[in-house]
């Protein structure tokens, strides 16, 4: 069994006809919910260094099918039914409103989310993400990721057809029309200043999209909200606790 740091409250949640994982931290605690959702093919353990440091709120995620604990789904799905499937479990979890963070593959279906539950979504951070999920090699390339070969850290696998559907599930997908719609929500972008994957000219893209949005590229590679847990963690929180006047100015000056 696959240990995961921070001791999160672990459930099985059903919804859509899938069958999902789901890890809590800090179940219950005051405040808007965090949602973090991780990158192609990697699961709950991989992120648990970074939600654990998270505090002061309720940090939840879950593994998509066929990752981690979810067991595979016989069909494939698509962007706007797994952002319904998250909200549908967010429902359940008794969270109103939640705010979301998206790495790599889990920014894109964050900004799905975003824009398809506006009302829900009270702040979005994006890291290492694009608008248009379209280059080859993301997932996977992040096994040569300069920090996690320093770091050692490695990446879990997923099951052959769990990978074959989160690619799918964003073939052709681009949030490039739907972006400016967020332009009144508080939206924070962190790129990693030698990634090879999603260069930071990606979060330059999604920054030009959305106005007020604040980008920051940060020190590392594409692994940097894990290899850097500690400063991501930090940044994460400052964001979130930002009074409403306090972000605005600090969207204004950016």
């Amino acid at each position: 069994m696959t240990r995961i740091g921070g001791n999160p409250a672990i459930s099985t949640e059903h919804a859509y006809g899938l069958t999902l994982r789901v890890a809590r931290w800090r179940q219950g605690a005051g405040g808007v919910p965090l949602l973090f959702l991780n990158g192609i093919g990697a699961d709950i353990a991989a992120a648990a260094p970074l939600l654990a440091r998270i505090d002061g709120r309720e940090v939840w995620t879950l593994d998509m099918p066929g990752v981690g604990g979810s067991p595979d789904t016989l069909l494939p799905y698509n962007a706007p039914t797994m952002a319904s499937v998250v909200m549908e479990i967010a429902d359940r979890l008794g969270h109103v409103q939640i705010d979301v963070a998206g790495f790599s593959w889990g920014g894109a279906l964050a900004q799905q989310i975003a824009v398809q539950f506006p009302e829900r979504i009270r702040r979005l951070i994006l890291m290492a993400t694009t608008p248009a999920v379209t280059a080859p090699g993301i997932g996977w390339a992040a096994l040569l990721d300069s920090d996690m070969l320093a770091s050692g850290m490695k990446l879990p696998t997923a099951t052959p057809l769990g990978l074959a559907y989160q690619g799918l599930a964003m073939a052709g997908w681009t949030s490039a029309a739907m972006l400016p719609q967020l332009k009144t929500m508080p939206v924070l972008i962190l790129m990693g200043r030698n990634d090879g994957i999603v260069p930071a000219s990606h979060g330059q893209m999604i920054a030009n999209l959305i106005d007020n949005s604040v980008l920051e590229v940060v020190p590392g590679s594409h692994l940097f909200p894990f290899t850097h847990a500690a400063d991501i963690s930090l940044r994460i929180s400052a964001f979130l606790d930002q009074q409403p006047q306090a972000a605005q100015q600090q969207q204004v000056a950016a």
